[in-house]
Order: structure tokens, then C-alpha cells, then sequence
């Protein structure tokens, strides 16, 4: 079955060192929402980095690429576009 629609949250930093950095706290077991209020620079930092559901072509291609390739609950390295460094973690798929 094809996925037709992702849900994402994202950490939006403005460096590669930054996303780095909230890399390693992740990984040493800290909550991404926590992470994504803390140091995202995007409004949906507020709501932990929710983004809710997209289909493909609505995010940029960068971010739009990492997010259909993860599984769910999985969460990326640092990926960069034209806003800055995201860490994404993809919450639902269907």
C-alpha cells in the first residue's frame, strides 16, 4: 500500500551545529517535543513541532524527501533547506 499522506513534527534550527546538538540530546533519550519547544525557531515549536498531515508536493523537496522515506516514529538527521536545518520525525503515516 502506497502512502498517500505523512505526519511530521520538526526541530527548525538555524545552523547544522544547532541540529547536531539537538541530534545528541535525542538520541540520549530526551522528548522531542520538549527539544522542538525549546529550540525551534518555527511556531510549531509551540505545539512541539507538530505539523500535522501533507501529501507530496506541499513541503519543499528536501523535507518533503526525508519525511516519505522514514518510518513512523523514526526521526531524521540534520536536513537543510532554504528555512534552515530541520531534525523531522514522522508520527503517522497513511
Amino acid at each position: 500500500m502506497a502512502v498517500k499522506e505523512v505526519r511530521t513534527s520538526h526541530i527548525l534550527v538555524a545552523t547544522e551545529q544547532e541540529a547536531q546538538n539537538v541530534l545528541e540530546q535525542l538520541r540520549s533519550g530526551r522528548k522531542f517535543a520538549e527539544l522542538a519547544k525549546k529550540f525551534s525557531s518555527c511556531p510549531s515549536g509551540q505545539s512541539g513541532g507538530d505539523l500535522g498531515y501533507f501529501t507530496k508536493g506541499k513541503m519543499v523537496k528536501e523535507f518533503e524527501e526525508v519525511a516519505f522515506m522514514l518510518n513512523k516514529g523514526q526521526y531524521s538527521g540534520p536536513v537543510q533547506t532554504e528555512f534552515g536545518w530541520h531534525i523531522i520525525l514522522v508520527t503517522d503515516k497513511k
